[in-house]
């Protein structure tokens, strides 16, 4: 398999460590939907990252949709959602909770890289910045107990997600995202950046 985008896309890069930790082989292709836009759209036309190049040379989009493939591949031992009806519905609340924080994250930034200043409407700026602070104040309450992971010894979905999620956007909003105000939230990142899946994977 093929994994195609930037691991600064935390969309990316909670597939390649999810993958990592799933041990499902697969060669990641850094290709940037902005610097080489012609070279993604070679392989997938609508130039979505991730895109995921199956064995059988099927293109994947969209992260959720490439990690539901990883669920089905990976073994008893390396899956990476809980079983039990009530922790998978705790995981999925997480998890959805994480994917705002990374798509406020990318709306403010392309907010401010992307528009010019005259053209930018500050009412939709604050309203996006607002849902990002609830995002992380939610999350920050929900993975409070995390003792060293959320659902037990090691880490799955909702940590890499979480963890991915914080990290992205205290890179690109460190003026915003605060990790005083997110405690419980700066150790899950902290524990999960010094684990090997995630050094594998850098932020970069």
């Amino acid at each position: 398999m093929k994994l195609v985008g930037m691991l600064d896309s935390p969309y990316v890069r909670r597939v390649a460590i999810s993958f990592h930790l799933q041990r499902l082989a697969c060669e990641h292709l850094p290709l940037s939907v902005f610097s080489t836009f012609a070279a993604f759209a070679a392989i997938n036309p609508v130039v979505k990252a991730p895109t995921l190049i199956t064995d059988d040379g099927v293109v994947l989009m969209d992260s959720g949709l490439i990690l539901e493939f990883g669920e089905r591949l990976a073994t008893a031992g390396h899956k990476l959602m809980p079983a039990a009806p009530d922790a998978y519905v705790r995981a999925q609340r997480i998890i959805g909770l994480a994917l705002v924080a990374c798509e406020k994250t990318v709306q403010i930034v392309y907010e401010r890289n992307l528009r010019p200043a005259e053209k930018q409407h500050q009412p939709w700026v604050d309203r996006v910045h607002g849902q990002l602070l609830a995002a992380y104040r939610l999350l920050e309450a929900d993975v409070g107990g995390a003792s060293p992971w959320l659902f037990g010894d090691r880490p799955l979905q909702a940590d890499i997600t979480s963890a991915v999620a914080f990290r992205f956007s205290r890179e690109m909003l460190p003026e915003i995202v605060d990790p005083a105000a997110c405690p419980a939230l700066a150790a899950l990142s902290a524990r999960a950046e010094a684990t090997e899946a995630f050094i594998a994977c850098p932020f970069a």
